[in-house]
């Protein structure tokens, strides 16, 4: 990457130039880098660069707590692909939004963290804690404004490396310099650099030209690191006679394609997992074929040969062996992949068989499959419960999963139109992201309905940002799978006492009409009558739907009860 540096100010902007506070230097040169959105709690380390932020243009949404600001960043960056801004008070502020950057900075999404700092000299306050040491320690990237000097190269540094490099990166300032003069003016603030990704060497596209011209049954897996390479990927899937699979953060990009199996790992439907078991060559692009994309290998088949396609080499078999790795872009190398397989001429149909499509007619979505319903009148089967809304919600929607034992149904129920229509917050395994996502997706995407699925214990943690929603007007539905319990480890601890992990029952329906929201309580299919009707308008305010939901084991989550990670 090209770092920017400070450049002197472009004559046409020299009358612009105005003495100011590093901090305000610093919020306006990242709105005119190109911040749009901030999200964020604001205390009196983050005040005045927040307001510099928001005075040059950036709009911005006050959370109820930093860790739902974190989220909410990182939600609306994943749904925009913009640098994001998560505002932060110094210490507690930023240690209380640390499990959201750890999300974000295992997701690579660009998210710049703004925080106060306490200077070294100051090391007594009660504030004082070693930010960078932190930051590091979940895998953010540290970046420090050191002065007046070099205030604007430092903030422009830091943006351009979320950006450039598709990172969490966490900027901090240390009160003492805040308060630093400088003159600024727009003409001070860098260029970005332009980046130019590499497609594969010649080599790499011959030799996978090669592993996909001798495969019969070919299988193409897409991740996040292809989300932009829909068409070239579908190109190259015609050419080899493929069949086309996602990693669950990706789920939705072949959305429509008659040869998509939807996703691949634990959230596969018995009929797309068997497929891609009986695969003879698998071809992964910016997906890391971890554990829960293979369960845990059970995916790959012992004489499949394995490729993977990604900018980052680190990335290649770091799950798993590969026995071939190319470096490069997901979209133009398999663009170029594909011109060479279609120069050679292909022999025989590949994967895309009359049997094949068959199979897939009958059994690519989970809302085919048949089951045992378990509602009883008082408690839904959480299958039914999610079908029901499937056949209700519009079609435009962004579906956003929690973790936890009931996170199948709506990850595995609920269609999505497109992979802009699924936020999966879960690369730390942490509950309670749920909702704060469904916001930022929700700020992100008006023209969609935003729908999140939560369980009860991950919906107390992060209630409050309910407020938040009622206060932005959102039309956002939420889902609480209610089963009065941390449902997972009920169910993968029996024969142990569980009083740690099972609460009285609560009327979630009674809390969310506190906070100004429709609170709705399903016991019953019959029960989803409001439901229809908030639907049908005018949504002046969210809706959260306690489903008091029947409980059983999810296979799913098995490898969080395992070794493997």
């Amino acid at each position: 990457m090209v770092t920017p540096s400070a450049t002197a100010p472009h004559a046409a902007a020299v009358h612009d130039r105005r003495t100011t506070t590093v901090a305000e230097a610093v919020g306006r040169t990242l709105a005119h880098l190109g911040v749009r959105r901030a999200f964020g709690v604001v205390g009196s380390g983050n005040f005045h660069v927040t307001n510099a932020l928001v005075a040059a243009g950036a709009e911005f949404v006050a959370a109820r707590h930093e860790h739902g600001a974190a989220v909410m960043a990182d939600a609306y960056a994943r749904a925009t692909g913009e640098v994001t801004v998560a505002s932060l008070h110094q210490g507690c502020g930023l240690t209380n939004a640390l499990t959201g950057i750890t999300e974000a900075a295992k997701s690579r999404t660009p998210l710049l963290v703004v925080t106060g700092d306490t200077s070294p000299t100051q090391s007594g306050s009660n504030f004082w804690i070693e930010q960078e040491a932190a930051v590091r320690a979940v895998g953010a990237h540290s970046e420090r404004v050191h002065g007046a000097a070099t205030a604007v190269a430092d903030a422009a540094r830091a943006y351009c490396r979320a950006l450039l490099e598709r990172r969490t990166v966490v900027l901090h300032l240390a009160l003492d310099v805040q308060q630093q003069e400088l003159g600024w003016s727009p003409g001070d603030v860098p260029a970005v650099p332009e980046r130019l990704v590499p497609t594969a060497s010649a080599e790499g596209v011959r030799r996978l030209a090669d592993l996909l011209a001798d495969a019969r049954r070919p299988v193409l897996v897409a991740g996040r690191g292809a989300l932009h390479a829909r068409a070239e990927i579908e190109g190259l899937a015609g050419a080899a006679g493929a069949l086309l699979t996602t990693s669950a953060v990706a789920r939705g990009l072949f959305a429509g394609d008659p040869w998509d199996l939807d996703v691949m790992g634990g959230f596969a439907t018995p009929t797309a997992a068997a497929l891609v078991a009986d695969a003879d060559v698998v071809v992964a692009f910016g997906a890391a074929l971890n554990p829960w994309t293979t369960r845990a290998g059970q995916l790959i088949g012992p004489g499949a040969r394995v490729a993977q396609v990604d900018l980052d080499l680190d990335a290649i078999g770091r799950h798993r062996p590969a026995d071939l790795g190319v470096q490069g872009d997901s979209a133009t190398t398999a663009a170029a992949v594909a011109v060479e397989l279609t120069s050679r001429g292909r022999v025989g149909p590949g994967y895309r068989t009359d049997e094949v499509a068959e199979r897939l007619a009958s059994g690519r979505r989970w809302q085919d499959e048949p089951f045992d319903d378990t509602s009883d009148g008082s408690r839904i089967d959480p299958r039914t419960l999610t079908i029901a809304l499937d056949r209700m919600l519009p079609a435009e929607r962004v579906v956003v999963p929690d973790g936890g034992n009931f996170n199948g149904y709506p990850a595995m129920f609920l269609e999505v139109p497109d992979h802009r229509g699924y936020c999966l917050p879960l690369a730390f395994q942490s509950i309670g992201m749920a909702l704060a996502a469904a916001i930022g997706a929700a700020v992100a995407t008006p023209d969609r309905l935003t729908v999140a699925g939560i369980g009860d214990g991950g919906f107390m943690m992060c209630l409050a940002e309910l407020d938040t929603a009622v206060r932005l007007g959102l039309p956002l539905v939420v889902v609480v799978y209610d089963d009065a319990a941390y449902g997972a480890e009920v169910h993968h601890f029996p024969g142990f006492p569980l009083d740690t992990v099972v609460f009285p029952d609560t009327d979630i329906a009674a809390i969310a009409r506190g906070f100004g929201c429709t609170g709705v309580t399903v016991r019953a299919e019959e029960d989803l009558g409001p439901v229809r009707s908030w639907l049908d308008g005018p949504r002046t305010t969210p809706l959260v739907v306690d489903a008091k939901i029947s409980s059983f084991p999810s296979w799913v989550l098995a490898h969080s009860f395992s070794d493997e990670d």
